[in-house]
């Protein structure tokens, strides 16, 4: 009978309780999860791979998924929602158009873009680029992979985006990607198999509409990277990138 009561009391006080995946306090809605985490066909490692192996078998030739290979445990901390919008709500954030050559630009601050943002994406939306300046200490916490490439310097890039957000395919230079809150979908092909796709269209769209064709013209790479998970690009393979979830991730490139 208390207990009754207690749950009437509840429901009263904070109307209908609605369940939602929460990492960090990056909430997402279960009906707001627009994919399946899908396939794997990609190598996963952990710690264990020493240099040598993956200079030998990945450095040049194909992707893999890093797992714990370093201890971001305090980034992660840095970046769950209240602290990230205490510590940097006013810092200024830049929208680019999702799509191959981001046209549309816009800048807003950090809070808003978290409060009008931040909802589930239609198939035609806006991505962030952050400062990398402004942004110095928090990323100065991140450890990157112990993996590098010779004559090669990292360089950071860090986002926040929700969920049926991404980029469409595109290539550029090696590197890593780990998703520190949330679940980041990819995809990518070899640099000779340029995949079927519209540079003015978002992943998501790609991903309702041309998705089953390309897996069957040619061998498309994918898997869905978790919190303390990281992908490895090699050089200029195409790649496209679809967030399940609200999510944080950092990507090392390697210039």
């Amino acid at each position: 009978m208390i207990l009754v009561f207690l749950l009437t009391l509840i429901l009263e006080c904070f109307g209908t309780l609605k369940p939602t995946i929460s990492n960090g306090g990056w909430d997402t809605y279960p009906e707001d999860v627009m994919t399946s985490p899908g396939p794997c066909n990609i190598p996963i490692r952990d710690s264990t791979l020493s240099h040598q192996e993956f200079m030998d078998l990945y450095a040049h030739s194909q992707p893999f998924v890093i797992r714990d290979g370093a201890n971001n445990d305090l980034f992660r901390a840095l970046t769950g929602k209240e602290h990230l919008i205490y510590s940097y709500g006013d810092s200024i954030v830049r929208l680019s158009s999702a799509n191959s050559y981001s046209y549309e630009k816009r800048d807003m601050k950090f809070r808003e873009y978290c409060k009008n943002y931040l909802f589930p994406q239609n198939r035609n939306t806006l991505g962030n680029d952050n400062d990398n300046e402004e942004w110095g200490d928090l990323l100065s916490e991140y450890r990157i992979p112990s993996y590098n490439l010779p004559k090669h310097s990292p360089a950071l890039s860090f986002g926040v985006a929700g969920p049926g957000s991404g980029v469409p395919f595109h290539f550029h230079g090696p590197g890593f990607a780990e998703a520190i809150h949330g679940r980041k979908r990819w995809f990518l092909t070899k640099p000779d198999d340029r995949p079927t796709f519209h540079p003015n269209k978002t992943t998501l769209q790609w991903y309702f509409e041309d998705y089953p064709t390309v897996k069957k013209e040619m061998e498309l790479y994918e898997c869905t990277i978790r919190p303390g998970e990281a992908i490895y690009f090699p050089d200029k393979w195409w790649h496209a990138t679809l967030n399940l979830d609200t999510s944080v991730f950092i990507s090392t490139f390697l210039s």
